[in-house]
């Protein structure tokens, strides 16, 4: 794992009116998924391939683990990060285990030691290694080209994983398939991944911490509950849909509905619920409130009433400031 920090980082291209980032600072948590979150034309593939040295910045800088980025060869420094890329980029000459073990070769790696490295790396990303280490990409389907194009990011076991919308392009099945195992594979190997999307679902699934930006400026850093409950600004309210109901439904914790009380009937919901798992136990059991209970101990109780109030409760004051705002 390693931690990135970013310090007024600023990228204006050559000819261009306004820069592409703009005085960008903030830290991505070590062992994070960081998503990097925005519309067409906001910053984020910038901003992503700086921290691996495709672009440098104009000014400030970018830190692994306190060390900047322009300190250290480029080529070296790429060596170390996974990049998992839309187009995937696998090559087509090459059968699906040279595909995966194409960094460790060149890190002067002999085959014989690597086998067992591709095995263990198909096996992760849920593809077979009998049935499919001898294939060329042209045999697979989109998902699994995707597949292989991450288990070639992790060969090296780098620190950081850097992903540009990689599945994108995929249907949505096969998307929210392949966001189940990014997660899965997380919690097996716990890497820092910096994820660029324009999709707010699929950066609220997959981001322990989401970071806004529009125009090259970064509008706020947060998790998905805090970007709903307190957006820094009109732009983050209507990217991430803090107004729609039913996404708060389905993000906004139970906690914030609690209310003084338990159930009469003994029914029961978990601190780490959301208000649309409450809502729909209510509606399904009949039962007239939930037992809100961390470690088998009560802390209140939930109504179809006190979601109401937590709804608003969940929402900050107009005009009051949020904590993860930083514009």
């Amino acid at each position: 794992m390693a931690k990135i920090d970013f310090e007024r980082v600023t990228k204006l291209f050559p000819g261009a009116a306004r820069p592409a980032v703009d005085d960008v600072s903030f830290a991505v948590r070590e062992g994070a998924i960081c998503m990097l979150l925005g519309t067409s034309g906001s910053g984020k593939t910038t901003l992503l391939r700086m921290v691996n040295r495709l672009i440098d910045p104009t000014s400030g800088h970018i830190a692994i683990d306190g060390v900047p980025t322009t300190d250290r060869d480029s080529i070296e420094l790429r060596r170390g990060i996974g990049y998992v890329i839309q187009q995937v980029g696998l090559f087509p000459h090459l059968t699906i285990e040279d595909n995966v073990r194409v960094v460790p070769s060149i890190l002067g790696q002999p085959k014989s030691a690597t086998d067992a490295r591709v095995d263990e790396l198909l096996t992760l990303v849920g593809l077979d290694p009998a049935e499919y280490r001898k294939r060329y990409p042209r045999q697979l389907s989109g998902g699994q080209q995707q597949r292989v194009g991450l288990a070639r990011a992790l060969a090296a076991d780098p620190a950081i994983l850097l992903m540009d919308e990689p599945f994108g392009a995929l249907d949505a099945i096969t998307r929210n398939r392949l966001q189940d195992e990014l997660l899965r594979i997380q919690r097996e190997m716990a890497r820092t991944i910096l994820f660029v999307t324009h999709d707010v679902e699929e950066a609220f699934k997959l981001g322990d911490q989401i970071a806004v930006l529009s125009d090259g400026v970064l509008m706020q850093v947060g998790t998905a509950i805090e970007l709903l409950s307190a957006p820094a600004n009109d732009f983050v309210r209507r990217l991430v849909g803090a107004d729609n109901v039913m996404r708060q439904l389905e993000y906004l914790p139970v906690t914030l509905a609690i209310e003084a009380g338990a159930a009469a009937d003994g029914a029961v919901i978990a601190t780490d619920a959301t208000m649309l798992h409450a809502l729909l136990q209510l509606i399904q059991t009949g039962s007239s409130a939930l037992t809100v209970e961390e470690n088998g101990q009560p802390l209140g109780r939930v109504t179809l009433s006190s979601i109401y109030r937590g709804l608003s409760a969940g929402r900050l004051r107009e005009g009051e400031a949020s904590p993860a705002a930083l514009h």
